[in-house]
Formats: structure tokens, sequence, C-alpha cells
């Protein structure tokens, strides 16, 4: 009897009932493979199998997306998974020790305990998901309550602090907007100014945007109305709106404080993106890590398309726009834009080469208006209030307001919004509250993991886009603040290891290159360095920025050359 062809060997039931719900398509492979790991706990060699040859793809790609994201595994574990952060702030609050409280809490075999880069819980620092939920903050002897269901308590947004100017996060705090539903949200303004602009031409939406100076939010700063205006001018049959949120950024929180508080306020945003540059489908790219917001995002997507204000013919006006939730799994990179892309259609998520950029060759090769959660929040305040009011804020070449996420040593962490401009010292006193009782500003990582180490010299200088050039990053708005009890060699290396775990592996300089500088880094840190470990950091450094192919190996060389720019004496106490 002759043996089955080699594809149907590879035949699972779960495999088939994954594609039925997300399609026969290379681009559901992520998903796919999601679905079939939720079955089993893991991915399965057959499994893999079975999955390319339902897509028809090869086997290798397959494998190679499974084994790209942190969230997939391709060994057995357990079904129930905690992920606990080891990220710079989680790590500062006792993520080690908290992991091995977990760790010694758990029976063997009911669950498996992972660790995880940055999960974008930084305000419940230390931090963890116990399965899909958020918890935190982790106390030592709170571990063993995980298995009766405690999750810690979420930090409130209630009314703004003094000094702040709240723009996307307008409408959140205490008795204000239910982020499930769309009539509180209705009440408090949600689509009015997507209703005011469909009365309209699109070109409206792309002067107020444009005239408004608003700049994109994710670190790069790139003028928003210019980039609308490509995509707009673009000649395509389909054209789309992707917005970033794979927050992933060591010290970030602010998408997660706004998306999870206000979905309407980004579902708004990106129609209007839609309406002024002629899209008319939109994907919300959502770090895996986010799976109760993607549940909240979902039911806020039903919930517009059923009262008209997303959907087909939107309001009778002619314009329709769709918006779909496409989960990520797992990889810091992903917040690059072009590896953002190639993620969502189904591939390893590494960075394109760039020309093209996206807003001419985005998503399936079309032009694509691709922004992250805040830039998209900004949208609908500024359409609705005017491009003067926004630019009345901030400074001249930085218009308008800025979320900041706060952490560390100081008496009040979170998040919070202001107008650029604002000072470090401004940061830690007024919306930080100060340092914490018996401690002294000695240093912050300002901007995120790819952001820059900075002293106190630098606690004047006005926040912007501009001033990095003084040496002080904006960045993702990330402010991780340190006193003299903390190491800037401590830090750095904490650094280096995110970095190492969540390099692509693409290209040399960034894979070789992070990991050889958290070699040198720790074992300065352990006062083991040797003569010449400094100069090798400082010329890996800018090996890095000039030769990794994309911002992530670039920018890894931030916070080593500003580290040892404002505290090289620290790294010269570690050498022998």
């Amino acid at each position: 009897m002759p043996s089955r062809p080699f594809r149907e060997q590879w035949r699972d039931a779960a495999v088939e009932s994954a594609v039925a719900q997300h399609g026969a398509s290379a681009e559901a492979t992520v998903s796919i493979l999601q679905a079939v790991q939720d079955e089993a706990g893991y991915l399965k060699p057959d499994a893999i199998g079975a999955t390319a040859g339902a897509l028809r793809i090869p086997d290798a790609h397959a494998y190679g997306v499974a084994s790209f994201y942190s969230m997939f595994s391709t060994q057995p574990r357990a079904k129930k998974i905690v992920r606990v952060c080891d990220g710079p702030v989680c790590a500062l609050c006792g993520s080690r020790a908290a992991r091995a409280a977990i760790e010694a809490a758990i029976p063997n075999g009911e669950w498996t305990v992972e660790r995880s880069s940055c999960l974008g819980l930084c305000d419940r620092a230390p931090a963890a998901l116990v399965g899909v939920e958020p918890c935190g903050p982790i106390a030592p002897d709170r571990a063993g309550d995980i298995l009766a269901g405690w999750r810690g308590e979420p930090p409130a947004y209630a009314e703004p602090l003094p000094g702040e100017v709240r723009v996307t996060m307008a409408r959140l705090g205490l008795l204000r907007v239910d982020p499930d539903s769309i009539d509180s949200a209705r009440n408090a303004g949600a689509y009015q100014a997507l209703k005011n602009a469909l009365n309209g031409p699109p070109a409206d939406v792309l002067q107020a945007v444009d005239d408004s100076g608003l700049r994109g939010r994710g670190g790069a700063g790139f003028p928003t109305g210019r980039k609308w205006q490509i995509v707009a001018a673009s000649e395509a049959d389909e054209k789309y709106v992707v917005c970033n949120f794979d927050e992933s950024e060591p010290g970030a929180f602010k998408d997660r404080v706004v998306g999870e508080g206000d979905p309407h306020l980004l579902l708004e945003g990106m129609a209007l993106a839609g309406y002024a540059a002629g899209a008319r489908e939109g994907f919300i790219y959502i770090r895996g890590e986010y799976e109760w917001i993607a549940q909240r995002l979902e039911r806020a997507i039903a919930q517009a398309e059923e009262r008209g204000w997303l959907g087909e013919n939107i309001r009778g006006g002619g314009f329709s726009f769709k918006v779909h939730v496409h989960r990520g799994a797992g990889a810091y990179i992903c917040g690059e834009e072009t590896a953002l892309l190639e993620s969502l259609e189904g591939r390893r998520g590494v960075p394109r080469i760039r020309p093209p950029f996206p807003a001419t060759h985005g998503y399936r090769g079309k032009p694509t208006v691709l922004d992250n959660v805040e830039t998209l929040c900004s949208v609908p305040p500024i359409v609705e209030r005017g491009a003067a009011w926004y630019r009345s804020m901030g400074t001249d070449n930085s218009a308008g307001v800025k979320l900041f996420t706060l952490t560390g040593h100081v008496n009040r962490a979170g998040a919070f919004e202001a107008p650029f401009g604002v000072t470090l010292r401004q940061i830690v006193d007024q919306f930080g509250g100060g340092m914490r009782p018996g401690s002294k500003f000695k240093m912050a990582l300002t901007g995120g993991a790819a952001g820059t180490i900075v002293d106190a010299s630098l606690l004047d200088v006005p926040l912007d886009y501009a001033s990095s050039r003084r040496g002080i990053s904006l960045g993702a708005g990330v402010m991780l603040v340190l006193d003299e009890s903390a190491s800037a060699v401590d830090l750095l290396a904490s650094i280096l290891r995110f970095f190492e775990a969540e390099s692509c592996g693409k290209c040399t300089p960034c894979r070789e290159g992070t990991r050889e500088a958290r070699i040198l880094v720790e074992r300065i840190a352990d006062g083991q360095g040797r003569a010449g470990d400094v100069e090798q950091l400082k010329w890996l450094a800018k090996m890095m920025n000039v030769a990794s192919f994309c911002g992530l190996g670039q920018s890894a060389a931030w916070p080593i050359e500003s580290a040892l720019k404002h505290f090289g004496r620290e790294f010269e106490t570690g050498v022998k």
C-alpha cells in the first residue's frame, strides 16, 4: 500500500481549526502558530510542519517564525505560563527575588516560569504576566498568592497633577470614561472630531495635522502631517493605516495607559488618518504581552461598528474604514516600523532596507500611514480644537505635549502629560514628588534603553526633539531616576542584557556587538575588568552605531557612550 504524501502526514486538528479561523494565507502564520500553541502549550514539530503545509509555505519558513518570537516555545512546557519581567526597571525593583519566590511557590509541572524582557508594566514593578493577566508589584511574600488569583493593584490615573496638561489622557481618571463602553466615551466627546471632519474634505484634516506641528511620538519625531501627505498623494489601489502598539521599550508604558483607558480615542485617530490619507483599512499591531488590551480593543471596534463609527459607509458619508487587531508574539525589534510590517505579513520580525519607506511601500507593498498610539491619539483633539491651539504649547521645534513615564527612586511613579520644554528637574520634583526620603539624585536613564544615562549636569535642559544635541535624549519619554545607591555600571549591564536578548540577529554588528559589550560591562561590574576593556567598549559602541543595519544596534551605543562620559570613573574602578 503506498504511503501518504508527505504533507498529509503532518495534518493536525488544531492547525486546521486555526486556519479555518484566520485563513490559509502566509500572513496568518503568526496568528495560527499562536492558536496552535494555546492548545498544546508549545509548538510541536509536527504542528509546525502542518502549519507550513496548510499555508503552502516552506517548512523552514514556519520553523523560522516559531523560533524567532519569545512567546513561542518549540520545547515542551506547561500550558500555564508566568512571565517574570527582568527589564531594567523591574530588575531595580527586585525581579530576581520575585522570580525565585514564584518558582518556589508554584508546584512543579503545573506552571512554567519564564523570564521576559520589559512587559510595559513598569509602574507595577516588579511585574509579571500570569497567563495573559498583568500582575504586580510582586513582593516575595506575595508570590504564592498568584495561584489564588491575586494580581496586585494597578495604578490609578485620576486627576491631573499640578502642571500637567492632558491631551491624550484627557478622558482618563476616576468617574470619567468607562473603557468598555462606547456610550461613556461618546458622552465625553469621542468621535466628535471624526463627525466634524466627515463634513469637509480630507485635505482639511491633512492641513490641520500638518499645521499643528505634530511629530511622531515613538521617538524618531518625523513630521506626521508630511508623512500623511505622502500617503495621500500616492496613487495606489489600496492604502493602509497601521498603528504601532508594540510598546517594548524598557520603562515605557504610556501607550498602554492611553490604549487601555480610552480605546475609542485610538480608533478615532486611526479613522481620521484613514480619511485624510485615503485608506479604507487599518491594523493595530499590539504586542502579544498586551492580550487584555487587545481584547478591549476588539470590543471597542465591535461597538464602534455597531454604532456606525467604523465599518462601511461611516455615518452615511461614503467613507468606509475597517480596523483589525493583530497580536505580536514577543519581539522588541517589532517596534521598528519595517520589522513590524514583516511580522504583520507573517514573517520573522527583521528590519527591511530603507528606502523605500512605509509611506510609499508599506504593508503589502502599498502606501501606509504607520504611527504609534500616542501620535494617533493626538489627532482627534487637534482636529477638534485646531492646530493653533496645539501649537500654543511646547517649544519652537517641538509643538504640543508629550506623554512621559517616570519610575525609579522618586516618591511618585507613573505616566503624566506635559508640554515639551519640561526639564528633568521639573519631572523629578514636580511630577515625581521629589526624590524618596534620604536619597539624592545621581543619574537618570532618559528616553528608554535606546536613550542616554545622564548626571545632574543636565537636570535643567529643556526636553524636546532637539535636546539630544545637548546630551539628553527624549526618545519615548521614558525617565528612570536613580539615587546614589545605584551603579551606572550595573544599570548599563542591565540595558545591554536587554539589547542582547532582543537583537533580531540579522546583522553582525548588533548581534555580536551587544553580546561583547554585555560581557565587558558585566566583567567590570564584578570588579574583574581588564586593561583595555573601557577602550574596547568605546570601540564597540562606535562600531555598532555606524555599522548596524537598523536603529536597535545603532541606539545600543547611546547608553554606552553617555554612561562612559558621565560616569567613566565608575567603569575605571572596576578594572584591575
